[in-house]
């Protein structure tokens, strides 16, 4: 089965990326119930066990189905390309109750026993109230899954969109879909999300697209959501193998001894773009001090950086990659 999401003109012009720490968040409790998801996550799930064990995330989890419909005011598209978790769930809590009670309907009536089980049927009674509880759940799941960690993932997020808007431009829009995901193919003026579980088809209508890479949406490629949001695909960001491996031990003696320990660890830690405060949550170090090191080895032409949205990112030059990452 299959996802198709058909395009005009002005939709080609309206495609955009965007972060969204909501979707990672629901995404996240989706690993939590999936063992076939978990190994890439292995460290994290380690490091949030004792608090993933104090969550009730069974309401969650009877509305994500393995196969089936997910209720789309879980993580709306987000509008912008930065949003915080805060503007995203505010923007979930001002949801119409009633199109929230129709989404829920949606999932439930795709699984039987949770359609016909007192929870399920529980949600639907009072849909304001499991607006109001669900949300809850997931900021919970916010704070105690995802923000602690949110640093690292937000960087190899903004790296991905970093690579791909280079690609795209080098590319162009066909070739660089093809590179997202596999399961992501283009002909005429029709988008197609193969091997999905469930058969959609949305035009468009001028909204265009927005492309949101995850971090744990892996293996999966995601899309088709309804009106009244905002027509989007959710695609596995690059780099997920070394996400949650440490610098420490990948810094060449001779480099250390040749830039400082430090700064050599600032260097080889750019294996992808990243700005001064996820560098100085994965390193350890206190935010002023890896600035200090990112304008050192900018000025000796090892980095280059540019701004994305309100932060720079960082990258290794051809020279920086060179002494990192040696033969």
């Amino acid at each position: 089965m299959s996802f198709h999401l058909h395009f005009d003109e002005s939709d080609l012009l309206r495609c955009r990326f965007a972060l969204s720490p909501l979707w990672e968040t629901q995404s996240a409790v989706r690993v939590l119930a999936r063992p076939g998801q978990q190994g890439y996550h292995l460290p994290w799930l380690r490091r949030i066990r004792e608090a993933a064990a104090g969550l009730p995330l069974e309401p969650l989890w009877l509305l994500m189905p393995d196969g089936g419909h997910s209720p789309d005011f879980f993580s709306p598209p987000p509008v912008g390309p930065l949003v915080s978790f805060e503007e995203e769930i505010a923007a979930v809590r001002a949801i119409d109750p009633e199109l929230a009670r129709q989404d829920i309907e949606a999932s439930l009536r795709d699984r039987p026993e949770a359609w016909s089980s007192a929870a399920g049927q529980a949600l639907l009674a009072d849909p304001a109230r499991s607006l109001r509880e669900l949300t809850d759940l997931l900021e919970r799941a916010w704070r105690a899954l995802v923000e602690p960690h949110w640093p690292r993932l937000r960087a190899l997020l903004e790296a991905d969109v970093a690579y791909h808007s280079r690609r795209l431009a080098a590319v162009g829009f066909e070739r660089l879909l093809g590179e997202l995901s596999p399961r992501l193919s283009w002909s005429g003026s029709t988008l197609t999300i193969n091997d999905t579980k469930t058969r959609h088809s949305r035009v468009l209508g001028g909204q265009g697209l927005v492309l949101i890479p995850s971090v744990f949406v892996w293996p999966a490629t995601v899309g088709g959501f309804e009106d009244p949001w905002l027509p989007a695909v959710v695609y596995p960001a690059r780099g997920i193998g070394g996400l949650w491996t440490e610098p420490g031990g990948t810094t060449p003696d001779a480099l250390a001894r040749l830039l400082g320990r430090a700064r050599a660890d600032v260097l080889c830690a750019l294996d992808q773009p990243a700005g001064t405060s996820a560098l100085a949550h994965r390193l350890d170090l206190a935010p002023s001090s890896v600035s200090e090191h990112l304008s050192v080895l900018r000025a000796a032409g090892l980095l280059t950086s540019r701004r994305y949205g309100h932060q720079v990112l960082y990258e290794r030059t051809p020279l920086g990659i060179a002494l990192a990452v040696p033969e």
